[in-house]
């Protein structure tokens, strides 16, 4: 299975492309985009690693990431999706779709994120329906806090991933 194209009022949702990498790895390389992801700057050869388990998340899951681009001009946004990455996390989340979202620093601030989780917990409902989605948010990034509130996902218990704590939001399944 590839990634569906979706679309909303302003962005694109689509597979990603090789030609993508550029624009990824300057997002993955900007040290505030990655200072609640572990705070490491990824490199261009980690990024296109990354990039590469897109595909695989569609294959094995039915689900997985986006890349997600302005269609106005097609500039390159970040990315967006579901993933289930069998995280050591207590409690377990693992079986449940766990929304994730990078976007690059010049896209911050025009409601992008948000745009693009709600048009994909659209296609979450109707491909899988009945499934809860969850996301692990940094206490610090209120950005994304208020992307997940904005979105349905409500905070329901502290969590702990590799040895620290992080907020585990959930998102019940759309109602039929």
């Amino acid at each position: 299975m590839e990634a569906p194209t979706l679309e909303t009022e302003r962005l694109r949702l689509r597979a990603f492309r090789a030609s993508d990498l550029d624009a990824q790895a300057a997002t993955m390389g900007d040290s505030e985009v990655v200072r609640h992801l572990g705070g490491h700057p990824f490199s261009r050869e980690e990024t296109w690693r990354k990039l590469l388990c897109a595909p695989g998340l569609w294959v094995l899951l039915g689900f997985g990431y986006w890349a997600v681009e302005r269609k106005s001009d097609g500039a390159y946004c970040g990315q967006l999706g579901f993933a289930d990455f069998k995280r050591d996390l207590q409690p377990s989340i693992e079986g449940t779709p766990e929304m994730g979202w990078i976007f690059a620093p010049q896209m911050h601030g025009h409601g992008y994120a948000s745009e693009a989780c709600a048009g994909s917990l659209l296609w979450l409902d109707a491909a899988l329906p009945g499934r809860e989605a969850t996301a692990i948010i940094s206490h610090a990034n209120i950005a994304s806090i208020r992307v997940a509130e904005k979105n349905g996902f409500s905070i329901r218990e502290e969590a702990l991933y590799r040895g620290e704590p992080i907020l585990l939001f959930r998102r019940p399944p759309a109602r039929s």
